[in-house]
């Protein structure tokens, strides 16, 4: 059981895990899930983390078939600029490694934001916590737990 299903589970989140045999040749992980899980990509969302313009990291979570637009994102955390996080502090921020990273369940709590798309979903699909493994929830759900806010974070 992952940090994610266990802050889930005890938050008693409307949320069901489904795993799928994970290829670790895959070129993208979200896009690995929507196919492996039989979804439309619009439905699976990847979870980013950027580094803001003073050094404080935050979450994106955005469609896996869409790219994070930095700028939109800068504009959302009322910053100057973002950029990728480095991969390791990602890892020591979150406790998960890439391609697993879960919106729920990290070391830290970052700020959040949502892509807007998730709010036309009846559920959204996030990283379970590992590479393989995703949580099917509500959207409005996960922002709330997240207190995260809704933008238009992403390109096309």
């Amino acid at each position: 059981m992952t940090p994610a299903i266990e802050l889930a589970k005890a938050l008693d989140l409307d949320y069901q895990v489904h795993e799928f045999t994970h290829d670790s040749s895959a070129q993208s992980f979200g896009l690995e899930a929507a196919e492996k899980l039989g979804l439309p990509a619009a439905q699976v969302f990847k979870t980013l983390i950027v580094e803001t313009d003073t050094r404080a990291l935050a979450m994106a979570i955005l469609p896996v078939d869409t790219t994070l637009n930095l700028k939109k994102m800068a504009k959302a955390l009322n910053c100057k600029r973002t950029k990728m996080a480095d991969p390791k502090q990602v890892q020591r921020s979150t406790g998960y490694v890439l391609g697993g990273v879960s919106p729920l369940g990290q070391k830290k709590r970052l700020m959040a934001i949502m892509d807007s798309r998730a709010q036309n979903q009846t559920t959204i699909y996030v990283s379970g916590g590992r590479r393989g493994l995703d949580l099917e929830l509500p959207p409005i759900q996960l922002a709330t737990t997240l207190n995260a806010s809704f933008a238009d974070i992403a390109d096309n």
